[in-house]
């Protein structure tokens, strides 16, 4: 699989590294340490770039293969950066049937993004989901905490203006 270039330019900063050198650190000779060290990573981060990746890869001396693999299995780990507000946009069932995936083109159109991409400006990221629990209020999106619920396509200009 392809690893994906980010939209978003990479920014970590010279505080991120320390913290994550110092988490690597007291973990490093911890057996099975890899993914608790991969998660205090992506709490320091917000995701685990390839940057993020190669550090824990040259921190720990593990292959960056072995990095990458475990990143991209768990689902929990995220390769792209989240915006400042996550749309998620529920493709279960019953929204799906209501026409979610409307929803979802519509907002692929507007952003100029698509599934776990995140807009160049760092505003917006886009998700698919399977279920929010409002299956009586599809189709569903979430935007961060915010539910909208019962859309349609030409509702999606609206809702993005609040968050301009």
């Amino acid at each position: 699989m392809a690893c994906k270039k980010s939209t978003v330019p990479f920014s970590g900063t010279k505080e991120q590294e320390a913290a994550l050198k110092a988490a690597i650190a007291e973990l490093k000779d911890t057996p099975g340490a890899l993914m608790p060290i991969m998660q205090k990573a992506q709490e320091i981060y917000g995701y685990l770039p390839i940057e993020v990746q190669t550090m824990i890869s040259d921190e720990m001396g593990v292959p960056l293969e072995k990095v990458y693999g475990v990143s991209t299995f768990y689902a929990q780990f995220a390769l792209q950066p989240k915006g400042k507000y996550k749309i998620s946009v529920c493709l279960g069932t019953a929204c799906y049937v209501k026409g979610s995936g409307n929803i979802f083109s519509k907002l692929e159109e507007i952003l100029g993004i698509t599934n776990g991409e995140c807009t160049p400006d760092g505003k917006f990221s886009l998700d698919s989901c399977r279920c929010v629990g409002a299956c009586g209020l599809a189709p569903v999106m979430m935007i961060n905490d915010e539910v909208y619920g019962r859309l349609v396509p030409d509702d999606i200009p609206g809702i993005l203006a609040k968050y301009n």
